[in-house]
């Protein structure tokens, strides 16, 4: 009888190896400030081991927690005007130098970086996430689809042509941002494409939010990697223009960034309690072996009864026609 063959040290290491959700403060409004704080965290999470990292939601460089930037119905104030001016200007042009800029980080640290930005396209604001190799190369990028709530009053929305699924070297990675990840459909999407690793940066600190992750990494049979902010008053400027208090020790978002395996299992987190570098090694055999009993595009699914038509073209407001 034949002795199994042990894997080598590259098989093994493609099974096994360390991830990282970053669960800490932007600079808020200040791109250049918080390009330089990423910079920091990555080469922390980094040295920790980690090849994958994730950062949460609008990290470069603000989730505007509390603005109302002077809307209600039929009426709009010109600070609330203002207040928008000043988030676009911290926002980032994709391509431009702040990708330019993250792209390096990402070489300088040799890892992939998955992150939520501010995207500003002519003057429409998009909650965005860039995805990064440890080459530097900028893979692409994932537009949130379905702002919720009041977000809809300065972000757009996206469309079907921006939600991939990256095939690389530890498995395949996308994002899911936020509540996005109670759209049914769309996590039927990311599971078809074959999500391995599944990014989930968020804005969302409560209880319900890391049931939801413990769900999505049963149902997805994947590793979900969700990270949320932890901010104190300290962390907004002075003028910011919400009630957010005058404590500069107070908490205004308490985070909760986890990491989950494909049976539910908390590896990491979640941590509800300091800006933290929640770092661990995860084995990919756990998803075959999740698949085993449940593959919901699979093996469970039944397209006889149940199919999904997704339009995943662009969708531009002018385009021209000639006849050249």
């Amino acid at each position: 009888m034949k002795t199994p063959k042990r894997k080598s040290k590259q098989e093994s290491s493609a099974q096994r190896f360390k991830v990282a959700v970053v669960q800490a403060a932007p600079v808020v409004f200040d791109r250049e400030r918080t390009l330089k704080k990423v910079q920091s965290l990555s080469e922390d999470a980094a040295r920790q081991g980690a090849r994958l990292v994730v950062f949460p939601e609008a990290f470069v460089s603000a989730y505007p927690r509390g603005l109302d930037f002077g809307a209600v119905v039929g009426s709009r104030t010109e600070a609330g005007r203002e207040q928008y001016r000043r988030y676009w200007e911290s926002s980032v042009d994709v391509p431009g130098h702040a990708v330019q800029m993250l792209g390096r980080i990402a070489k300088s640290s040799k890892i992939y970086l998955v992150i939520g930005v501010i995207e500003r396209d002519r003057g429409t604001l998009y909650c965005t996430v860039l995805f990064f190799s440890p080459e530097g190369t900028y893979l692409g990028k994932h537009r949130k689809i379905m702002p919720t709530a009041s977000e809809r009053l300065v972000w757009g929305f996206g469309d079907g042509s921006t939600m991939p699924v990256f095939d690389t070297p530890l498995g395949k990675i996308g994002a899911v941002i936020c509540w996005e990840n109670y759209l049914p459909l769309m996590r039927a999407v990311m599971y078809a494409k074959g999500i391995e690793l599944y990014c989930a940066p968020t804005a969302d600190p409560r209880d319900s939010w890391i049931a939801s992750m413990r769900h999505i990494a049963v149902e997805g049979r994947c590793f979900v990697l969700s990270c949320n902010q932890f901010n104190r008053r300290r962390d907004f400027p002075s003028d910011y223009g919400a009630e957010i208090g005058a404590d500069p020790d107070a908490i205004v978002t308490r985070g909760g960034s986890c990491i989950v395996d494909p049976f539910g299992n908390f590896l990491a987190g979640p941590n509800t309690s300091d800006e933290v570098i929640l770092t661990v090694e995860i084995d990919r055999a756990q998803i075959v072996r999740g698949k085993f009993d449940l593959d919901v595009v699979g093996h469970y699914a039944r397209p006889d009864i149940f199919q999904l038509q997704v339009d995943e073209r662009a969708k531009k407001p002018v385009t021209s026609l000639n006849g050249d």
